[in-house]
């Protein structure tokens, strides 16, 4: 059974027309040529942009020559209210030193101390569902925002805090699309940049709550009673460079980025995840074989014991990578494959279309967690597979999400086993890829 994506535009649109697709959904805009094509050009009267499949070329701009291909500041534009000057949308010296901050929580013995936190939080997400059809998009953004606080503050979701925290982002990311078109039509800076006040509103509620949580745990420091989270390790880390430490803006809008980076983006991959296994009833059998042995004694030293979960986890990135396109802009005037690029041109870099892309991937469109396993699945690994970007850019999480990912999937599978329902979910992009109308399953006590 293959896993749905949606119909790929044919054949030419108006530029008006286009424009309406890309804001209601901006994976079925697209002509179904780019899942073959190395490079594709588009012009409008207000942009131009270049979508870049090519390995090669990949690597020049994420890679080889990264500061000549910064972030676009176009992408940040709706998204700025809520993000501020996180690491997510800054560039050149800025972001360096935010990332040499915020790197060594995310490394080695370090990400280990989070493990048992993710693991409270998969028993408490399966514990808290029910037999039945079940959405399971709601089940799975509930357990990624507990893993968040959990491993960030040392607080559950049911924390009063937490809650309104994460109940107020999912307000928030039902209105944003994943790039906002208003930022690519040259208007005065004083006008609207296609959020509305609403927006606006939501963002300095949710930047007031992480304020709150930030001071409070700055005061826990200052008396020395801060627990050993990822808050404290983030905010008592100096840069090696100035010896200066975020100060409680700064920790602000690193706060949100990690909210919408770990919890969002796994919150659509768990899910996800959950859906393809329902599907395949016989990749489920061995998954949740390994989540049984795993459960029955969790040793974090390793988690090798849940190796084909971790590929079944990583095949649903590949198929429905959260954050299916991404943006740079050339910093000055380049050429692609013989094609003028001219300096400020956008460069979409598209995990959705170079993870399905025809002449890359054998049977792109098929749940195939065993291709991991093969030379050809695992050269796709290096030259085609970027669902947390790459190079000195790739995000600092990604370690953190490739173990929280199995370890919330055994968590599940030990107590139930997953049944699909006559809905077939329909993949658009929001902040991230989630289903049109949810993804629902029918649930059961596993034996």
């Amino acid at each position: 059974m293959r896993p749905p994506k949606p119909p790929a535009r044919e054949g030419r649109v108006s530029l008006l027309r286009y424009m309406r697709l890309f804001r209601r959904d901006i994976l079925s805009a697209q002509p179904a040529k780019l899942y073959r094509a190395w490079m594709a050009e588009f012009r409008t009267p207000f942009f131009r942009s270049f979508l870049v499949n090519d390995p090669t070329l990949l690597r020049r701009v994420l890679q080889e020559r990264p500061m000549a291909f910064p972030k676009s500041a176009r992408v940040g534009e709706g998204l700025r209210p809520l993000l501020g000057n996180s690491v997510f949308l800054t560039n050149g010296e800025t972001w360096a030193r935010q990332r040499r901050i915020i790197d060594p929580a995310f490394e080695g013995g370090r990400l280990r101390d989070t493990f048992p936190a993710m693991l409270a939080a998969g028993q408490a997400a399966a514990a808290r569902l029910r037999p039945g059809e079940t959405e399971i998009e709601s089940q799975s953004s509930h357990a990624a925002a507990d893993v968040i606080f959990r491993t960030l503050f040392s607080i559950p979701i049911e924390d009063q805090v937490a809650a309104r925290v994460f109940t107020e982002f999912r307000d928030y990311q039902r209105e944003q699309p994943i790039l906002n078109i208003a930022a690519f039509v040259p208007l005065p800076r004083w006008v609207p940049r296609g959020f509305s006040r609403r927006t606006r509103a939501t963002a300095r509620r949710i930047r007031r709550l992480i304020t709150d949580l930030t001071e409070a745990r700055g005061a826990e420091i200052a008396r020395g009673t801060a627990p050993d989270d990822l808050a404290t390790k983030i905010m008592t880390t100096a840069d090696p460079e100035t010896g200066a430490t975020f100060d409680t803006d700064d920790m602000v809008d690193q706060v949100a980025i990690f909210f919408l980076a770990g919890h969002e983006t796994s919150a659509s991959a768990l899910a996800w995840t959950l859906y393809l296994l329902a599907t395949h009833p016989g990749a489920q059998v061995r998954a949740a074989e390994e989540a049984r042995a795993f459960m029955a004694d969790p040793q974090f030293s390793t988690l090798k014991r849940l190796r084909f979960t971790r590929d079944v986890f990583r095949e649903a990135l590949r198929l429905y990578p959260p954050v299916p396109m991404m943006v740079r802009e050339a910093g000055a005037t380049d050429s692609f494959r013989g094609r003028a690029v001219p300096k400020g041109a956008q460069i979409v870099l598209s995990p959705w279309h170079l993870h399905r892309h025809e002449r890359l991937w054998p049977a792109p469109d098929d749940f195939d967690p065993d291709r991991f396993a093969t030379d050809t699945g695992r050269a796709c690994l290096r030259e085609a597979y970027m669902p947390f970007s790459s190079g000195p850019r790739v995000c600092p999480g990604a370690g953190f999400a490739m173990a929280e990912g199995p370890i919330l999937l055994a968590c599940l599978l030990n107590r139930w086993h997953l049944a699909p329902t006559d809905q077939v979910p329909v993949p658009v992009a929001h902040l991230t890829v989630r289903a049109r109308d949810g993804i629902r399953l029918d649930l059961s006590p596993r034996a």
